[in-house]
């Protein structure tokens, strides 16, 4: 799978913590959490994105710091979907 459909299905586990969390469902928004950084987990093991290893695990850190942890980078909900909506432009204009 190429990298930018790759970043885009974590993407869309991304998205979808973001809608539970803001509707108050732990369960589900933890649940959608654990999915995205499985898929997380997954490109960053592929060897083939080794060149994006470093990016990858920055957005890692990241996201585990907005959704778990204290949020000393001051992430929002928008700069993810902005982050995200990127690979999956990408991946939607490859895919024609």
């Amino acid at each position: 799978m190429p990298l930018a459909e790759q970043i885009a299905n974590i993407g869309s586990e991304v998205e979808r913590t973001i809608i539970w969390k803001n509707k108050k469902n732990k369960e589900y928004a933890d649940l959608a959490f654990e999915r995205a950084l499985e898929l997380l987990d997954l490109t960053i093991g592929d060897k083939k994105n080794k060149k994006r290893l470093k990016e990858l695990t920055r957005v890692r850190e990241a996201l585990a710091d907005y959704f778990v942890f204290d949020n000393i980078y001051k992430s929002t909900d928008e700069l993810w979907r902005k982050y995200f909506y990127n690979f999956n432009y990408l991946f939607a204009v490859r895919k024609k």
